[in-house]
């Protein structure tokens, strides 16, 4: 939780499909029908910057769930896979839905929800903009793997529960405002029952916010912080992530 509040929102809903065979096939299924819109990643910044190749991984992986559904990178800024110049050309008839446009961030991030907003409204098909990819237990997942891949938590279960090693308290640290932060929250309850460690959550941009959280993990009786980045690559807030992480002594 986070040092201002001790609420979070409701955990996300999942129902249980049955499951599929074939290599690669997870328990779930999300065929569309033909004709369904096109599926949109809405990328911050330009194309072929740093973090940038987890969108056409994404892409990539979205296209063998579909089954042939197209899905596509638009980048907010550039001319390369620009995302306005990629929706013009889609081609649909002004009365049919001609693409779902999915921001590219873990949260609510006010800064590119309001660019993604932008292009949808000026593009000259019908298109809608999208909820951002959290929360959601995949990216608690996903943050456990970081931090094991750091050597900071264990990857093997043991008795349906991972034990943290190196670091014995977390700081996810998410980009956006306190509505991300609120959001990001149920992502770091996810993490802390996986890591049966504290977790708490803060914004990359306040400091005062991220040393606090620190200092409440120490109080807790935690010897040693990690930063859990809650970022998928190419945001812009990944570079305040070092500062952030000097700033509690992570």
């Amino acid at each position: 939780m986070s040092p201002e509040s001790q609420a979070s929102e409701a955990l996300p809903s999942r129902r249980r499909r049955a499951p599929r065979g074939g290599r690669h096939r997870g328990d779930e299924s999300f065929l569309l029908p033909q004709g369904s819109p096109a599926l949109v990643l809405a990328v911050p910044g330009p194309a072929r910057q740093g973090g940038t190749e987890v969108a056409a991984e994404l892409a990539r992986l979205v296209e063998i769930e579909h089954t042939g559904q197209p899905a596509h990178v638009g980048h907010l800024d550039g001319g390369e896979a620009n995302l306005h110049a990629l929706l013009a050309g889609l081609g649909r008839p002004q009365d049919e839905l001609a693409a779902v446009v999915v921001p590219m961030s873990t949260g609510p991030d006010p800064a590119l929800d309001a660019a993604v907003r932008a292009a949808v409204a000026s593009a000259p098909v019908r298109a809608v903009a999208a909820e951002p990819l959290g929360p959601h237990p995949l990216i608690a997942e996903a943050l456990h793997d970081r931090l094991a891949d750091a050597g900071l938590a264990r990857a093997d279960r043991i008795r349906m529960m991972t034990m943290v090693t190196a670091a014995t308290g977390v700081i996810v640290a998410t980009p956006g405002d306190a509505t991300a932060v609120r959001q990001a929250e149920v992502t770091s309850v996810l993490l802390a029952s996986r890591l049966a460690a504290p977790v708490f959550t803060a914004s990359l941009a306040d400091e005062a916010g991220m040393r606090a959280a620190g200092e409440q993990l120490r109080a807790a009786g935690a010897a040693s912080v990690a930063v859990a980045p809650h970022l998928i690559g190419p945001e812009p807030e990944s570079r305040l992530v070092p500062a952030a992480a000097a700033a509690v002594g992570a």
